[in-house]
């Protein structure tokens, strides 16, 4: 199967080239994260596409000095929002009613359960809620960007706060949540590239329940 094999060439590049992807290939990777499935259909996230050469030196520094960070072609910053509003959940629900060009009773049912509920919870809850909604685009974004035969390094390691500050994220009540730098593997500089991918066994990994 193409994907497995698109997969099974894939692995977190500890080092890149510089060379620029195509746009049309970053349209692609974005957009199978936009298609991603998310709780509530909300997609409490936003994805910062960073090609700028300067944010990206300033970035660097906060996330453990990583070279993927300068030297990809695009650097992509997942950032969750802040919590749950009325506001955001209302925008998503009113989107869908357009999109779809009728009201369902029980969706607008659901709305209103999750009006009662969702911006009632601490913010910190809410914050970890729409981050795991995060992590199931960037999952999107890495498997297209190996299907595109592009590289992309999953980074949790740096400081959100920090990335913050950089993006201006805060003000726009959201928190960054993972990075993903995009971009093409530096094999000369690269001690990961030759290795053999090492997984769990299927056994080991899946219970079957008959």
């Amino acid at each position: 199967m193409e994907l497995l094999d698109k997969l099974n060439w894939r692995y977190a590049a500890k080092a890149m080239n510089g060379e620029k992807v195509s746009e049309e290939k970053i349209a692609n990777i974005i957009e199978a994260a936009r298609l991603a499935p998310t709780s509530s259909g909300l997609q409490p996230f936003e994805i910062i596409v960073v090609k700028n050469q300067a944010t990206k030196e300033a970035i660097k520094p906060v996330a453990w000095n990583q070279s993927v960070i300068t030297d990809c072609s695009h650097l992509l910053v997942f950032a969750a929002w802040d919590t749950y509003t009325e506001e955001r959940i209302n925008k998503m629900f009113d989107l869908t009613n357009e999109i779809r060009g009728f009201k369902n009773e029980g969706w607008e049912n659901y709305r209103q359960m999750l009006l009662s509920s969702y911006p009632q919870q601490d913010t910190e809850v809410n914050f970890n809620h729409a981050a795991k909604q995060a992590y199931i685009a960037f999952s999107a974004a890495i498997i297209a960007a190996a299907y595109e035969g592009v590289d992309a390094t999953p980074i949790e390691g740096f400081d959100p706060a920090e990335v913050d500050k950089i993006l201006g994220l805060r003000e726009k009540g959201l928190r960054s949540a993972v990075i993903l730098p995009i971009g093409y593997r530096d094999a000369d500089k690269d001690w990961l590239v030759n290795l053999v991918k090492v997984r769990k066994s299927t056994e080991d990994l899946v219970t079957v329940i008959e």
